[in-house]
Protein backbone atom coordinates (compact mmCIF):
# COMPACT_ATOMS: atom_id res chain seq x y z
CA UNK A 1 0.00 0.00 0.00
CA UNK A 2 1.48 3.14 -0.27
CA UNK A 3 1.72 5.72 2.53
CA UNK A 4 0.98 9.07 1.51
CA UNK A 5 3.19 11.60 2.93
CA UNK A 6 1.72 14.26 5.30
CA UNK A 7 0.22 17.50 4.05
CA UNK A 8 1.66 20.47 5.61
CA UNK A 9 1.67 24.06 6.17
CA UNK A 10 4.03 26.43 6.45
CA UNK A 11 6.67 27.14 9.68
CA UNK A 12 9.79 29.09 9.86
CA UNK A 13 11.56 30.51 6.62
CA UNK A 14 12.91 29.22 3.25
CA UNK A 15 12.55 25.50 2.12
CA UNK A 16 12.19 24.34 6.00
CA UNK A 17 9.36 26.00 6.50
CA UNK A 18 7.52 22.94 5.12
CA UNK A 19 7.39 20.63 7.15
CA UNK A 20 4.85 21.07 9.96
CA UNK A 21 1.68 18.70 10.05
CA UNK A 22 -1.35 18.19 8.40
CA UNK A 23 -3.24 21.20 7.26
CA UNK A 24 -5.30 23.09 10.17
CA UNK A 25 -8.17 25.40 9.92
CA UNK A 26 -5.87 28.87 10.64
CA UNK A 27 -6.48 30.38 14.09
CA UNK A 28 -8.60 27.24 14.99
CA UNK A 29 -7.35 26.01 18.60
CA UNK A 30 -5.45 29.16 19.85
CA UNK A 31 -5.78 27.77 23.70
CA UNK A 32 -4.77 24.37 22.66
CA UNK A 33 -1.52 25.61 20.91
CA UNK A 34 -0.71 27.59 24.19
CA UNK A 35 -1.41 24.65 26.35
CA UNK A 36 0.94 22.47 24.31
CA UNK A 37 3.79 24.96 24.23
CA UNK A 38 4.03 24.62 27.82
CA UNK A 39 4.26 20.66 28.08
CA UNK A 40 7.25 18.76 27.81
CA UNK A 41 7.90 16.38 24.79
CA UNK A 42 6.60 13.36 26.56
CA UNK A 43 3.39 14.87 26.76
CA UNK A 44 2.95 16.38 23.32
CA UNK A 45 3.97 13.18 22.08
CA UNK A 46 1.09 11.56 24.27
CA UNK A 47 -1.41 14.48 22.97
CA UNK A 48 -0.70 13.72 18.79
CA UNK A 49 -1.19 9.80 19.78
CA UNK A 50 -4.31 11.01 21.00
CA UNK A 51 -5.46 12.82 18.07
CA UNK A 52 -4.39 16.37 18.71
CA UNK A 53 -2.99 17.26 15.06
CA UNK A 54 -1.40 20.65 17.00
CA UNK A 55 1.14 18.97 18.84
CA UNK A 56 2.94 17.27 15.99
CA UNK A 57 3.05 21.11 14.44
CA UNK A 58 4.56 21.60 18.28
CA UNK A 59 7.35 18.72 17.71
CA UNK A 60 8.31 20.31 14.40
CA UNK A 61 8.53 24.17 16.24
CA UNK A 62 10.37 22.56 18.89
CA UNK A 63 13.32 20.65 16.90
CA UNK A 64 13.22 21.80 13.69
CA UNK A 65 16.39 24.48 13.91
CA UNK A 66 18.32 22.14 16.07
CA UNK A 67 18.15 19.05 13.83
CA UNK A 68 18.89 21.26 10.64
CA UNK A 69 21.87 22.83 12.27
CA UNK A 70 23.23 19.18 13.09
CA UNK A 71 22.39 17.28 9.60
CA UNK A 72 23.91 20.38 8.04
CA UNK A 73 27.43 20.34 10.10
CA UNK A 74 27.01 16.90 9.38
CA UNK A 75 26.34 17.06 5.44
CA UNK A 76 27.96 20.41 4.53
CA UNK A 77 25.21 20.93 1.88
CA UNK A 78 22.64 23.56 3.59
CA UNK A 79 19.88 22.65 1.04
CA UNK A 80 20.38 18.59 0.88
CA UNK A 81 20.25 18.87 4.77
CA UNK A 82 16.87 20.76 4.59
CA UNK A 83 15.46 17.77 2.66
CA UNK A 84 16.92 15.47 5.58
CA UNK A 85 15.21 17.01 8.09
CA UNK A 86 12.07 17.27 6.53
CA UNK A 87 12.52 13.54 5.98
CA UNK A 88 13.04 13.42 9.45
CA UNK A 89 9.65 14.74 9.90
CA UNK A 90 7.91 12.52 7.61
CA UNK A 91 9.29 9.29 9.78
CA UNK A 92 8.45 10.83 12.51
CA UNK A 93 4.93 11.51 11.46
CA UNK A 94 4.55 8.34 10.37
CA UNK A 95 6.22 6.11 12.90
CA UNK A 96 5.19 7.96 15.85
CA UNK A 97 3.36 5.52 17.12
CA UNK A 98 5.72 2.90 17.34
CA UNK A 99 8.27 5.18 19.84
CA UNK A 100 9.53 3.58 23.24
CA UNK A 101 8.17 6.53 25.32
CA UNK A 102 10.01 5.36 28.00
CA UNK A 103 12.72 6.68 26.47
CA UNK A 104 13.85 10.48 25.16
CA UNK A 105 11.84 11.76 22.25
CA UNK A 106 14.71 13.50 21.78
CA UNK A 107 16.99 10.98 22.03
CA UNK A 108 14.75 9.22 19.34
CA UNK A 109 14.35 12.11 16.85
CA UNK A 110 18.12 13.06 16.73
CA UNK A 111 18.80 9.23 15.90
CA UNK A 112 16.80 9.38 13.19
CA UNK A 113 18.51 12.39 11.88
CA UNK A 114 21.82 11.19 12.38
CA UNK A 115 21.09 7.48 10.30
CA UNK A 116 19.73 9.86 7.67
CA UNK A 117 22.98 12.23 7.72
CA UNK A 118 25.27 8.80 7.65
CA UNK A 119 23.49 7.88 4.28
CA UNK A 120 23.88 10.77 2.76
CA UNK A 121 27.51 10.61 3.44
CA UNK A 122 27.54 6.69 2.26
CA UNK A 123 26.24 7.72 -0.82
CA UNK A 124 28.68 10.56 -1.63
CA UNK A 125 32.05 11.05 -2.93
CA UNK A 126 33.11 14.07 -1.11
CA UNK A 127 33.44 14.26 2.61
CA UNK A 128 31.47 17.51 4.15
CA UNK A 129 33.07 20.60 5.73
CA UNK A 130 31.71 21.44 9.13
CA UNK A 131 31.78 25.35 9.76
CA UNK A 132 32.93 26.60 13.25
CA UNK A 133 34.28 30.03 13.23
CA UNK A 134 36.30 30.44 16.75
CA UNK A 135 37.91 27.87 19.08
CA UNK A 136 38.65 27.72 22.77
CA UNK A 137 41.50 25.66 24.50
CA UNK A 138 39.99 24.14 27.15
CA UNK A 139 39.07 20.37 26.27
CA UNK A 140 37.27 19.81 29.91
CA UNK A 141 34.45 16.94 29.79
CA UNK A 142 31.72 19.65 30.60
CA UNK A 143 32.71 22.26 28.34
CA UNK A 144 31.60 22.64 24.92
CA UNK A 145 35.36 24.00 23.22
CA UNK A 146 33.33 24.83 19.78
CA UNK A 147 31.93 28.24 19.95
CA UNK A 148 30.30 30.22 17.21
CA UNK A 149 32.36 33.98 16.49
CA UNK A 150 31.42 36.59 19.38
CA UNK A 151 29.39 39.14 17.76
CA UNK A 152 31.96 41.58 19.99
CA UNK A 153 34.62 40.63 18.35
CA UNK A 154 37.05 43.44 17.06
CA UNK A 155 37.39 44.18 13.20
CA UNK A 156 40.85 43.71 13.38
CA UNK A 157 40.33 39.66 14.59
CA UNK A 158 38.45 39.15 11.31
CA UNK A 159 41.07 37.68 9.17
CA UNK A 160 42.62 35.82 11.76
CA UNK A 161 39.40 34.35 12.41
CA UNK A 162 38.43 33.77 8.81
CA UNK A 163 42.24 32.00 7.92
CA UNK A 164 40.82 30.09 11.55
CA UNK A 165 37.44 28.98 10.11
CA UNK A 166 39.50 27.63 6.86
CA UNK A 167 41.64 25.65 9.14
CA UNK A 168 38.99 24.30 11.52
CA UNK A 169 37.14 23.24 8.25
CA UNK A 170 39.71 21.20 6.71
CA UNK A 171 40.65 19.73 9.76
CA UNK A 172 37.10 18.41 10.84
CA UNK A 173 36.38 17.24 6.91
CA UNK A 174 39.65 15.24 8.20
CA UNK A 175 38.48 13.15 11.50
CA UNK A 176 36.96 9.51 10.40
CA UNK A 177 32.77 9.72 10.44
CA UNK A 178 32.67 7.56 13.62
CA UNK A 179 34.96 10.54 15.21
CA UNK A 180 33.35 13.27 13.68
CA UNK A 181 29.46 11.93 14.81
CA UNK A 182 30.54 12.22 18.68
CA UNK A 183 32.68 14.95 18.18
CA UNK A 184 29.79 17.51 16.66
CA UNK A 185 26.91 15.68 18.80
CA UNK A 186 28.70 16.69 22.09
CA UNK A 187 30.83 19.86 20.95
CA UNK A 188 28.32 21.41 19.31
CA UNK A 189 24.91 19.68 19.78
CA UNK A 190 25.57 19.97 23.81
CA UNK A 191 24.47 16.09 24.11
CA UNK A 192 25.25 14.28 27.04
CA UNK A 193 27.41 11.14 26.69
CA UNK A 194 24.25 8.71 27.62
CA UNK A 195 22.31 10.73 24.86
CA UNK A 196 25.13 10.01 22.52
CA UNK A 197 25.54 6.04 22.87
CA UNK A 198 21.78 6.16 22.33
CA UNK A 199 21.70 8.19 18.78
CA UNK A 200 25.22 6.50 17.89
CA UNK A 201 24.70 2.85 18.94
CA UNK A 202 27.67 3.02 20.51
CA UNK A 203 28.26 1.85 24.83
CA UNK A 204 29.62 4.80 26.62
CA UNK A 205 33.31 3.77 26.71
CA UNK A 206 33.44 3.92 23.09
CA UNK A 207 31.64 7.13 22.83
CA UNK A 208 34.01 8.23 25.16
CA UNK A 209 37.29 7.06 23.21
CA UNK A 210 35.90 7.76 20.24
CA UNK A 211 35.05 11.68 21.67
CA UNK A 212 38.89 11.60 23.26
CA UNK A 213 40.31 10.73 20.01
CA UNK A 214 38.63 13.12 17.72
CA UNK A 215 39.61 16.21 20.41
CA UNK A 216 42.77 14.88 20.18
CA UNK A 217 43.46 14.84 16.27
CA UNK A 218 41.49 18.40 15.95
CA UNK A 219 43.33 19.99 18.42
CA UNK A 220 46.78 18.74 17.02
CA UNK A 221 45.66 20.26 13.36
CA UNK A 222 44.33 23.63 14.60
CA UNK A 223 47.37 23.69 17.51
CA UNK A 224 49.67 25.85 16.10
CA UNK A 225 46.90 28.63 15.30
CA UNK A 226 45.98 28.87 19.15
CA UNK A 227 47.66 30.98 20.72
Amino acid sequence: MHLLRPQVTLIGKGRMAGIAHKQLVPNAGAAIREQLRSLDDSAVVSSFLKGEERAFSELVQRYQTRLLNFVYRTVGDRERAEDLVQEVFVRVYRHLHRFDRSKKFSTWVYTIASNLAKNELRNRSRNPLVLFQTIQKNWEDEDRPLQFEDPNSRPDDLYRKRHLREVVEKSVAQLPEHHRDVFILRELEGKSYEEIADITGCNLGTVKSRLNRARTSFAEIVAPFID
